[in-house]
């Protein structure tokens, strides 16, 4: 049985991904006193990688096109980037965390896959990690199925 097309190996699911990588430049600012100082209008930037999943690898060897992955990543952070999150419609009422960031980021990721902009190997993934780093110190991150 080769690797590349193994669904268990020795009782484990086999799992292969590929990361992609971008950054995003935004300012926001957060309600609550559990903020302290960051309630205040600051930016931020964040380092994204977004991982997506499948259970085999596709006929050409690959998890899915890393050229179609990174457009994607990039389309989904263009959506925002060097933006005022606390004046956009979408993030009304809400405070933009780095963990609610990746959520929305794995949102519209899982969107893309739907509509096939990830080519024919998007269909076959089934899980997608979407990780924000704000420092080298600390990071968030939302992961889940694409079903």
């Amino acid at each position: 049985m080769s690797c590349a097309t193994a669904t268990t190996i020795r009782g484990y699911p086999t799992v292969f991904s590929l990361t992609v990588c971008d950054h995003v430049m935004i300012a926001h600012s957060f309600k609550g006193d559990v903020f302290g100082p960051a309630q205040k209008l600051h930016g931020a930037t964040y380092a994204v990688e977004a991982e997506f999943r499948v259970a085999s690898l596709d006929a050409d060897g690959l998890v899915v096109d890393i050229g179609l992955a990174r457009a994607e990543l990039r389309r989904a952070l263009d959506s925002f980037d060097y933006d005022n999150l606390d004046v956009l419609p979408q993030f009304s009422g809400r405070n933009t965390t780095t963990e609610f960031m990746a959520a929305h980021v794995h949102q519209l990721l899982v969107a893309a896959l739907k509509e096939g902009r990830l080519g024919a190997g998007g269909k076959r993934v089934t899980g997608l990690k979407v990780l924000l780093r704000e420092s080298p110190l600390a990071w968030a991150a939302f992961e889940g199925p694409v079903g």
